[in-house]
Formats: structure tokens, sequence, C-alpha cells
């Protein structure tokens, strides 16, 4: 079955280029929910802000530490565990749990690969709920990574690692 996939219309002078191979898109949205957008000045030296304003921030490399800046790895760690906080509150819902005081760590590292790019991301996803321990929390986080956008986004594409951390309350000495 064919499906048509709605496609972003072109201003005037401008010329819509998009993205083939393997790293495309390959599920199209069926109905947008939210849509945003971002604007760069001056790379990793420049800044960002939001057309509505909600997010304008000054950006240096990792490296640097300038006060009152950040970074696209910071910027992309924040969201993909905020997502991903999401993704878990709304899977435990289904399953009948409570899952709103869960703690989302979203490691992103930038590094260096062998391909053509020369570098790329790794992210690691770290999760505690407490009165829960690690193995029961493991399945949890297997279903919300299939829902959550980031991790769809991803996919393929970056390296994600999911940690579940015991609760230390749940903890039980087997060395008796």
């Amino acid at each position: 079955m064919l499906h048509e996939q709605r496609r972003p219309l072109s201003a005037p002078g401008s010329v819509l280029v998009e993205q083939d191979g393997p790293n495309a898109m390959t599920v199209p949205l069926t109905r947008s929910l939210y849509r945003t957008t971002a604007h760069a000045a001056g790379g990793r030296t420049g800044s960002v802000r939001t057309d509505d304003g909600r997010l304008d921030v000054r950006l240096a490399p990792p490296r640097k530490k300038v006060p009152g800046t950040t970074n696209p790895e910071q910027l992309f760690a924040a969201g993909f565990a905020a997502c991903f906080t999401s993704a878990l509150a709304e899977v435990a819902a289904e399953f009948g749990a409570d899952a709103s005081a869960a703690q989302v760590a979203c490691e992103v590292q930038l590094g260096t690969t062998d391909t053509p790019a020369g570098y790329g991301l790794a992210v690691t996803l770290t999760v505690s709920l407490p009165g829960w321990r690690a193995a029961d929390l493991q399945p949890l986080l297997h279903r919300a990574d299939a829902v959550c956008p980031y991790s769809q986004a991803v996919r393929g594409n970056v390296p994600l690692t999911l940690l579940a951390l015991d609760d230390p309350a749940t903890a039980t000495d087997d060395r008796a």
C-alpha cells in the first residue's frame, strides 16, 4: 500500500533538498502534532534561537567552557532525556505503573568515526525509578525505546545504550 507523504513547500527562491540513502526517513508522518523551527548562526561559536523566543542561547565548543553558553550535544541530551522520560511514563501507565518519579540521565558523546563523515555521536540513557529493581525496569525501557521519537530518530544511526539502575531501597543483601 502506498502512502502519500506531505512534503514541505519550497519558499520562492529556495530549493527543496530531500535526504535520501541509508539515513533517509523511512516512516513518514501521518499527522503533524507539533512543529518548531530553530535558527542557528555562527556554528559552534554562534547562537541558536527558536521562532517563538522560548529558546535563545549562545554556543561555545564543549572544551571552551564559556559561562552562559551551551553546545549542540547538551541540547540534544536535554531533548532526548525529556522525550524518553515522557515515553517511559506513557509505557508505564499502559502497565498500570507510575513512572512520574523516574530519573533519566542522557549522556551524549561526540567522537571520531572511521566513516567518510569523520564524526559521530553515541548515547547512553541511564534510568532509575524509586521502588524498582533494574531487572524489572528493563522491559519498560525497551518498550519506551520503541515509542520515543528521539530513539526512533537515532535508530540505526547512533549507538544507543539503555541502562536500568536498581533503586537502593530495593537492594537485598545476598551475602547472608
